[in-house]
C-alpha cells in the first residue's frame, strides 16, 4: 500500500440531488493524513449520530475506502449532515468516494485533471476551471467589416 503523503484538510463534499423535491442528500467534512505507525488506513467518527446516523456509517467508509483506490491513509470524519427523508446509503457513498478521490488529487497522488470528474466535493487548493469572459450588456459586437 502506498501512504498518503501529506495531510489534506478539510474536504468537503456534498452529495444534493434534492433541488426542488426529493432526491439524494449527503454532506461529509473529513481530514485525510498519512497513516499511522501500521500502515494501514484508518477511518474515525467524531460526529455524533443525530448528525451522522449510525445506518449511514458504512456506506460512507465503504466509499472513501473504494476512492482511497488502495492508498493507506488515516482518515477522520469531522462534520456530516443528514436529511430524514432524502439522505440514503448511495449519497453517503458517493460523498465519501469523492472526498477521497480529492484527497489523492490534494496530495499529488492523482492528476489534477481528474478534478474536473469530481461534482460534489471541495477542498483548499482545487483546482479551478477559467471561466470564459462575459460580453457586457449593451456593447455591439464588432463586425469584421470596415
Amino acid at each position: 500500500m502506498v501512504p498518503l503523503p501529506i495531510s489534506v484538510a478539510p474536504v468537503t463534499a456534498a452529495v444534493v440531488r434534492n433541488r426542488g423535491r426529493c432526491g439524494d442528500f449527503a454532506k461529509v467534512v473529513a481530514e485525510f493524513g498519512p497513516p499511522g505507525s501500521g500502515g494501514v488506513t484508518e477511518i474515525l467518527c467524531a460526529v455524533s449520530e443525530d448528525r451522522l446516523p449510525a445506518e449511514f456509517l458504512p456506506p460512507l467508509t465503504a466509499g472513501i475506502t473504494e476512492g482511497l483506490d488502495g492508498v493507506a491513509a488515516s482518515v477522520l470524519i469531522v462534520g456530516a449532515v443528514s436529511h430524514d427523508t432524502d439522505s440514503s446509503d448511495r449519497a453517503f457513498r458517493l460523498a465519501g468516494w469523492e472526498a477521497a478521490r480529492a484527497a489523492l488529487i490534494a496530495s499529488g497522488l492523482v492528476p489534477e485533471s481528474a478534478a474536473a470528474e469530481l461534482r460534489w466535493v471541495d477542498w483548499p487548493g482545487r483546482p479551478r476551471p477559467k471561466q470564459p469572459k462575459r460580453r457586457k450588456r449593451g456593447i455591439p459586437r464588432s463586425s469584421g467589416a470596415s
